[in-house]
């Protein structure tokens, strides 16, 4: 389960490889569109082996032009690229950082922090969506009783500032993100003319599976009735109730040995109660009047037509449905009866795609039923069409049912992808295992969104990741350049911000999103409101560098929406053949009296499971991606290029940089192109094909 709401409690000179017949065979070539390259349709096809290959002359200047760190690329959207924002702590300038402080102790950010310089930096990652976490307003500990907000209750609010995933009103927003309470809808609407006038478009949450247990819309509009108003509190389950119920007990707040509300601090409502009878089930499905303390009890359960023993109380999609379009969905939908959870929410999305939002981060997608999806997802796109509707769902067996029948634009890749980069950027995985579960997911891979961080994850730099934000270069040149899929970046991730404030709910290694908090490399960013990196430090400044380079690709570059090829397998059976080969000729020389042929010692500089090599490629133009996961440099690694990535016979001299300052020379004879490249420990070489 996604860690926002679970709590643990801990008590108290190049040679020329042999092997080289291996070319033709050891390429995963797969289109964004899923199917395999077909290279010799589009012209990509080799001479066949043995036919001599041309090298185009470069010009004298063109050898002799120092190569530039990045290249200017084209301004034009390669892929989308999602900022994650955490608004309460994007802004805040404050440092003390107590445990548990309040936000006089400790400030927090406003929409209003989030100026025009922010969002150019923001912009200068290659931006195309900012999702603005936290958004919708959601249960606090602060006094708000001025502007008619009801006290919530610390015994059901995780942390201090509250979980962002505990909304209370869907139709208004967090008042503590406001310069003036009362004008808080006003003052996120400018945040979102603002983010529009930097040419990025915004996305919030909404959180469907659950909402906070003190939920009280004050803002409904006309028409519009809160959660649980007409519900038959009688039973368990009616088909048209909000919640579920535990007939005839009345809530329990959970305990735990060890955690005290608030931190032990005073509050006149933290006595241990929340008066709620009946009780409903808590959010994440657990049907006790006292949950435990690892179940998100701050939440209560949406009822979506499920009964309890998981039967539908409303019509099931037909297969057939995955091939269909929106409107034929909207179709199916529109004459049929359905549970009022689907249409209480319907009008959620609708409001504030009138408010200017451009699309949606649906929480814990798996947890509600695909047909509410096609439901809910078809009648945005009918009045919204370039909606963005990203959704987090961790089971791979669900993953194409959401998004070909709940018409989702796009899924978390964790389970997968994210998972095994991880264990790469450890030092304890495979980069073959990399290339085989995104390989399992070709026919989806669009609609699979990359990350590194979010708020769920640790950060890189943490002690209990990675441990350095260095280790996240090659990783984030993977991540972004590998697919078309989005790539998501957390705010705080291109300065390697390490995640190690404990804030009182819930442990470091995370930032917090549950307390009030200032984020130190992040504020040094932030530099007094300039957000140009005046106070970070030098190697953060490096680290945004390189971050500004791969993502420019990923944005801009047209080969980032063309074919993934694999180097992979071709460069580690090469050295595995040539390292074997050695070994086989040193063994027959020292059994000879005389020696026959020259021994070939093997080559420590070898391509191994700690490299990885690929490259994108469409019918004008491409790149190629050379990165190295170990923090231990290699000098002249032999390299494999297939003839198959270049659009003619003539095979350049000289590949230039799009990361970096090195250029590759190539040495195209014999029916391959070979090469060889020097990496510093982490180091990612980006070169134009």
């Amino acid at each position: 389960m996604p860690v926002k709401n679970m709590l643990s409690f801990s008590i108290p000179s190049f040679r020329k490889p042999i092997v080289v017949a291996i070319v033709a065979s050891g390429l995963i070539a797969c289109s964004d569109n899923d199917t395999m390259s077909s290279q010799q349709s589009k012209g990509l096809i080799s001479p066949e082996n043995g036919q001599s290959l041309s090298i185009k002359e470069s010009s004298a200047s063109e050898l002799s032009t120092k190569a530039t760190s990045t290249k200017k690329l084209p301004s034009v959207q390669g892929k989308p690229v999602v900022y994650q924002l955490f608004t309460r702590l994007y802004g805040n300038t404050d440092t003390a950082n107590i445990p548990w402080g309040s936000i006089e102790d400790n400030g927090v950010g406003k929409f209003a922090d989030i100026n025009d310089a922010a969002l150019t930096s923001i912009k200068a990652l290659g931006t195309s969506h900012v999702w603005y976490t936290g958004v919708p307003h959601h249960a606090v500990i602060n006094d708000y009783s001025d502007y008619g907000i009801s006290h919530d209750d610390p015994d059901v609010v995780k942390g201090r500032a509250g979980s962002p995933y505990a909304v209370k009103d869907y139709y208004n927003v967090n008042p503590d993100l406001a310069l003036n309470p009362a004008n808080r809808l006003e003052e996120f609407e400018a945040l979102i003319k603002r983010t529009h006038e930097n040419g990025m478009k915004v996305i919030i949450d909404i959180v469907p599976n659950h909402v906070a247990r003190s939920y009280q819309s004050l803002s409904l509009p006309e028409g519009q009735a809160n959660f649980g108003h007409s519900d038959d509190t009688s039973v368990v389950y009616a088909r048209d109730n909000n919640f579920y119920y535990v007939v005839d007990k009345a809530f329990e707040v959970p305990t735990a040995q060890g955690y005290e509300t608030l931190g032990g601090d005073e509050h006149p409502l933290a006595d241990g109660e929340f008066k709620e009878f009946p009780a409903k089930w808590t959010g994440n499905g657990a049907r006790a009047a006292k949950p435990d303390i690892n179940d998100w009890y701050e939440t209560v359960k949406i009822n979506y037509g499920v009964k309890p023993d998981g039967t539908y109380d409303f019509p099931v999609l037909p297969s057939e449905y995955a091939n269909k379009s929106f409107s034929e969905h909207v179709d199916f939908w529109k004459d049929k009866s359905l549970p009022d959870s689907w249409y209480k929410f319907q009008s959620i999305a609708h409001y504030w795609l009138d408010k200017g939002v451009d699309g949606f981060r649906y929480d814990m997608a798996e947890m509600v039923p695909v047909e509410f999806w096609s439901f809910l997802n078809s009648s945005i796109k009918q009045r919204s069409p370039d909606a963005f509707l990203l959704a987090e769902v961790y089971q791979p067996s669900k993953y194409r049912d959401y998004i070909h029948l709940g018409k989702m634009d796009y899924l978390y890749d964790k389970v997968g992808f994210y998972d095994t980069l991880k264990t790469i950027m450890q030092g304890s995985g495979k980069v073959s295992d990399l290339v085989a579960v995104h390989t399992q997911i070709s026919d989806i891979a669009p609609h699979m969104l990359h990350f590194l961080e979010n708020h769920d994850e640790q950060r890189i730099a943490s002690e209990d990741f990675a441990g350095s934000a260095e280790k996240g270069k090659p990783a984030l040149a993977v991540s972004a350049l590998i697919s078309s899929s989005p790539t998501l970046l957390y705010f705080g991730q291109d300065v390697g911000e390490d995640g190690s404030e404990d804030m009182g709910f819930g442990d470091p290694t995370r930032t917090t999103i549950f307390d009030y908090a200032g984020v130190p490399a992040h504020q040094r960013f932030m530099n007094d409101g300039k957000f140009d990196g005046g106070a970070s430090t030098q190697q953060e400044k490096s680290l945004r560098s390189f971050y500004e380079s791969i993502m420019g690709i990923a944005a801009n570059h047209g080969a980032v929406n063309g074919d993934f090829i694999s180097l992979h397998d071709i460069n580690l059976s090469n050295a595995q053949n040539n390292s074997l080969s050695s070994q086989v000729q040193n063994s027959n020389s020292r059994n000879s009296n005389k020696r026959t042929s020259q021994s070939l010692p093997r080559n420590s500089y070898s391509y191994s499971e700690q490299q990885f090599a690929f490259a994108r490629r469409t019918q004008d133009e491409g790149f190629i991606v050379i990165t190295n996961f170990s923090e231990q440099p290699l000098k002249n690694m032999p390299l494999i290029i297939p003839t198959s990535l270049f659009l003619s016979t003539e095979i350049p001299a000289l590949l230039k940089p799009l990361v970096g300052e090195k250029q590759l020379a190539l040495d195209a004879t014999d029916g391959n192109v070979m090469t060889s490249v020097s990496l510093e420990g982490l180091e990612t070489l980006v070169f134009e094909l």
